[in-house]
């Protein structure tokens, strides 16, 4: 179901999953502020919706699911303060609900996925990639640095020294090779990319709303908050509550009765 009328981006709804394409085929869905204020706006929705269990985000089309910045006017466009204030501001605030939203985010990856675009990627919780996808820091290339996360989301996903190779070259590296390094979660050839997406995005719409929700949110705290006894006991101050759920009640009457759950969200 399509969703509110935007210019740079499609917008809809199905089935318990929001999908966020990004539409700028032209220019291999090369990023704006512009767009990635329209992201914003679907994902807020997205969070608001109860019926949305999980987000899904590409790119238009096969050839790549973004390139990164459109630097056709970025010398005319730009000065370091905007550019300042359009990281601080819109990059890192949309890069951040990505991260901290209730609901998955899974990066449906085709093609090339670089600079802006792996930015996005990385701070998806799930990347699922087609065969055909190459992965980078390319802006390194133009005289560029990553300014939305790139660097520091790429040092804390991969080894240190991978890291530092694909900062300090700009290399892409393949599908295969970003799955192996822990980038990517899963490899598909391009004409079951749509599928496999399918059957994870149905699978997490099988599990009750709040375990997602609580699940994302230990997951992504834990991976900031350095005293691991912080951690645990948020871990487990979670596990406690959650058994006081309709849900919960519901998931243990079903395994006893040997049926599937009815989860409702409550």
């Amino acid at each position: 179901m399509a969703c509110q009328e935007y210019k740079w981006i499609i917008y809809e709804k199905s089935g318990g999953v929001s999908k966020i394409v990004i539409n700028n085929p032209a220019k291999m869905n090369a990023l704006n502020e512009e767009l990635v204020l329209e992201m914003r706006d679907a994902l807020l929705d997205s969070q608001k919706d109860d019926e949305v269990r999980v987000i899904v985000l590409t790119g238009s089309g096969e050839r790549a699911f973004c390139a990164g910045q459109d630097l056709s006017n970025f010398k005319k466009e730009f000065s370091a303060m905007d550019m300042y204030r359009y990281l601080r501001d819109t990059a890192y605030e949309t890069h951040r609900l990505i991260e901290m939203i209730e609901k998955p985010v899974i990066a449906r990856v085709n093609g090339h996925c670089v600079a802006g675009g792996f930015e996005f990627a990385m701070a998806c919780d799930l990347i699922i990639a087609s065969e055909n996808a190459t992965f980078g820091t390319t802006e390194v290339s133009r005289g560029l640095l990553p300014g939305a996360g790139g660097i520091v989301r790429l040092v804390k996903t991969i080894s240190v020294k991978k890291a530092k190779e694909m900062l300090y070259t700009g290399a892409r590296i393949s599908a295969k090779e970003a799955e192996v390094l822990g980038l990517v979660n899963r490899v598909v050839p391009q004409t079951e990319l749509d599928n496999a997406v399918k059957e994870i995005t149905d699978s997490i719409c099988n599990i009750a709303p709040v375990v997602i929700r609580l699940a994302k949110m230990i997951a992504s705290h834990a991976l900031e908050i350095p005293d691991i006894d912080s951690a645990l006991a948020l871990e487990r101050t979670a596990a406690s509550l959650i058994v006081s759920t309709e849900d919960s009640k519901e998931g243990a009457e079903a395994f006893l009765k040997k049926r599937r759950p009815v989860f409702k969200g409550r």
